[in-house]
This record gives C-alpha cells, sequence and structure tokens, in this order.
C-alpha cells in the first residue's frame, strides 16, 4: 500500500493498552494534515533504536475520527523490532507519517445500510467511522458486526458499546469465538460471523453495502459467505489486516 502522499512529521503525545497485548498511539495531528474516516496512513521510524529485516515502516489505519484532536493508530504489540521502538519511543518522539492513503470510507448514499464486519484489529477503520457518525449526527444506519476470541481481546468494545447511546441509528452486534478462555462474563452473541447471524440482524437493512477488515482468513471467508448470499461485488468493500 504505497502512496504519493506528501510527507510530514508527527510526534507521539501518549500510548494506552486497548485490549491485551493491543496498544493505542495517539500523535499530533500536522497543520492542514486532513483525512477522511475509514482511511490508513504509512508511518517510519527515525532512527529507531533497533531495526530488522521488516524494517522500518508500517501501514496502520487511523483509529481517530477527523473531528478528534489527535491522530491515532492501534495495532497488536508482536515482538518485532518496529514495535519494541514505537513502544519504548518517548512522548516527544518523531515519526514521518505519509498519508492519507484508502477508500474504505462510508458510502454517501444515506438511504443504504451500511455493515461493518471487523475482527480484531480490524476494528480500526470502523472506529474512525462510528465515532464520525456520532459527532456529526449522520443519518446513515449502521450495523457493526465485531468479532473477537474474548473480550480481553476486542479493542475499544466498551466504546463501540457506548456509542449506541450516542447515535441512535448504530447497532453493535459483538460476538465472542472463546469465551471458554475468558476470565469475564458475557451475554451477546458467540461464535463467528455467519450468514445466520447476519440475516438475523439485518432484516430491515435497505440496500446494504457491506465494509469487511480483519485478518486475511476472515476477509476471505466473510467475502465468500456473502458473495453466497448473494451479495454483488459492487457492494462489498474490503481491506486486509495482516499480521504486523
Amino acid at each position: 500500500m504505497t502512496t504519493a502522499s506528501p510527507v510530514t512529521l508527527s510526534k507521539l503525545v501518549s500510548r494506552h493498552e486497548v485490549a491485551e497485548r493491543t496498544t493505542a498511539f495517539r500523535f499530533e495531528k500536522p497543520l492542514n494534515w486532513t483525512f477522511k474516516a475509514g482511511q490508513y496512513l504509512d508511518m517510519t521510524l527515525l532512527d529507531p533504536s533497533e531495526t530488522d529485516a521488516e524494517g522500518n515502516s508500517r501501514t496502520f489505519s487511523i483509529a481517530s475520527a477527523p473531528l478528534e484532536e489527535t491522530l491515532m493508530v492501534a495495532t497488536r504489540m508482536r515482538n518485532t523490532a518496529f514495535k519494541r521502538a514505537l513502544n519504548t519511543m518517548p512522548p516527544g518522539s518523531a515519526v514521518k507519517i505519509q498519508g492519507p492513503s484508502g477508500s474504505l470510507t462510508l458510502h454517501n448514499d444515506v438511504k443504504r445500510t451500511a455493515v461493518f464486519l471487523a475482527g480484531g484489529i480490524g476494528i480500526t477503520p470502523f472506529r474512525s467511522i462510528v465515532c464520525r457518525a456520532a459527532k456529526e449526527k449522520l443519518p446513515h444506519r449502521i450495523f457493526l458486526f465485531y468479532s473477537n476470541r474474548r473480550p480481553e481481546d476486542a479493542p475499544f468494545l466498551d466504546e463501540m458499546q457506548a456509542l449506541e447511546t450516542e447515535n441512535p441509528n448504530y447497532k453493535l452486534v459483538a460476538s465472542m469465538t472463546e469465551m471458554a478462555k475468558s476470565h469475564q462474563s458475557w451475554d451477546g452473541e458467540i461464535g463467528l460471523i455467519d450468514r445466520e447471524m447476519l440475516l438475523r440482524y439485518l432484516k430491515d437493512a435497505v440496500s446494504p453495502i457491506y465494509y469487511i477488515a480483519g485478518p486475511p482468513e476472515m476477509v476471505k471467508a466473510l467475502r465468500t459467505m456473502i458473495h453466497g448470499a448473494g451479495v454483488d461485488d459492487d457492494n462489498i468493500r474490503a481491506e486486509e489486516f495482516a499480521g504486523y
């Protein structure tokens, strides 16, 4: 996902854990730097404390909404040189950002239902869109199906739940696939997002457009499942999140 967008510098403001082994990083938003909810950026570490064969650059969906004061990205904290360097950078450290890029953005036709299908860290572009929809009081009907192994593994889960009270047009359907391994209680959906689950919630959805983000295997399986239900490719938008 390369881009010819301008390169600019941004400084780390803060970081905090948003799920087990998942950290959100907030950076200063450069002056006049604009993006659409759902887009991504390329980030390069400057003079990192260590490096490896995977290099010093990564692509991240922008998890913050355009109206928020900072730029936020979130990532699973794998044991790589890039992640270790990012996780130990002191606040005020600069990184290079390039972008924004990407077209996983909310459609314009407000009559059509938006159906977001997210797995794990694939929630990041949808956090941006759902926050924007609530803040700007967008009229779009939005369903967010959000699958994780356990509540402990689900970034931004509490926030996604809370936004239901702020936006009457938005419905969260969170599902857990490995509750036997959880230390928390759960009264939501259980199991993978499947056709039966979608049918149960989308009875009144008007000409839905489907957006999928998550691990490549999940994206492929969900796309195949939706195709099997008769949804045309024109009504499916997808973005794969590799394990970096």
